[in-house]
């Protein structure tokens, strides 16, 4: 490194201990830019993919107004996709790339998505558990990245942050009402917990086990998070686990419990090596998932020619 770049990396660091925020035409050294690149790219992807779970109950929810709230939703969880990649799109400029190549590295299995998008949605209890539970972890992870460094991402993520509290709130109003329902109902709920309960908990990623993963301690360094994936996942359970007890639903582990010495959760790991195989393209519907999407980006193909070549016209 040579003397002028570590004058400017040294500025930079300065910057952000200051609370400065960083905009997408301020230096910034080439690993923050990368980081940035890997996590808002997936982060927007999984928005984009989120969706597709839900969309396949649009047609078949109970009530009309079930039916309105749920494509309410999937048309919001889309557009934080669209926001998400215009973020994304001013960082790969200098490096010469476009949003056409995110989503071929997607479609190609470069670029990840969340292993919860990998699952099915069996059933309509499956749809409350997304709003309630995932957006509900979501949330959690959201909320930590609005003091992101990166002034772009934080901007994005106050927008997205205020609508996903009312996906939460969607998905809650579906679980009570099949909580308080018939037996059936209930049962058809408790199913659903079960099946997403270890998606739910490598939702935040592999745990630390007294060692910050690379990744980890760099976006903490550069202040693009501020907490580690356990810390998240800890939150998660404060949160939920003593709401899912009170409805009277069961987890399918009978070692979880809150040590108040450590003021830990303690709870059964899932197989991280299945983890890292949902998320290579490897779980129960990522081809399902990639080849609709592929199929509907394909199709959508002469709506972008038409819009380019209208942007070229005014030019």
């Amino acid at each position: 490194m040579s003397e002028l770049e570590a004058n400017q990396l040294q500025h930079f660091l300065d910057r952000i201990d200051r609370g400065e925020k960083i905009e997408a035409d301020d230096w910034m050294p080439d690993d923050y830019r990368k980081q940035l690149i890997k996590l808002i790219s997936m982060h927007a992807i999984s928005e984009i993919m989120g969706a597709l779970p839900e969309k396949e109950w649009v047609p078949k929810a109970p009530t009309l107004r079930r039916k309105l709230a749920i494509m309410a939703k999937v048309q919001d969880e889309m557009g934080h996709g669209q926001l998400l990649l215009r973020v994304v799109e001013d960082l790969l400029a200098p490096l010469g790339k476009t949003r056409e190549d995110l989503m071929n590295d997607l479609f190609t299995g470069k670029l990840k998505f969340h292993n919860v998008f990998h699952m099915p949605a069996t059933t309509w209890a499956d749809a409350g558990i997304i709003g309630w539970l995932v957006d509900g972890a979501a949330i959690i992870t959201q909320t930590m990245s609005l003091e992101s460094s990166y002034a772009p991402y934080a901007r994005a993520l106050t927008r997205i942050c205020a609508e996903e509290k009312f996906h939460a709130q969607h998905g809650e109003s579906i679980v009570l009402t099949l909580a308080e329902g018939t037996p059936a109902q209930f049962q058809m709920l408790q199913d659903a917990v079960t099946r997403w309960w270890i998606p739910l908990l490598m939702f935040f990623g592999p745990p630390d086990n007294g060692k910050i993963s690379s990744n980890q301690q760099m976006n903490i360094q550069y202040k693009i998070r501020t907490q580690t994936n356990e810390e998240l996942r800890q939150i998660f359970l404060t949160k939920y686990v003593p709401r899912i007890f009170h409805l009277g639903l069961t987890l399918p582990d009978d070692t979880i419990h809150y040590d108040s010495a450590t003021k830990m959760w303690h709870y059964e790991q899932p197989d991280w090596d299945e983890f890292k195989r949902i998320v290579s393209g490897h779980g129960p519907c990522s081809d399902q998932r990639l080849q609709l999407r592929k199929l509907s980006y394909e199709d959508a193909k002469w709506v972008r020619d038409a819009l380019m070549a209208k942007q070229h016209q005014a030019v």
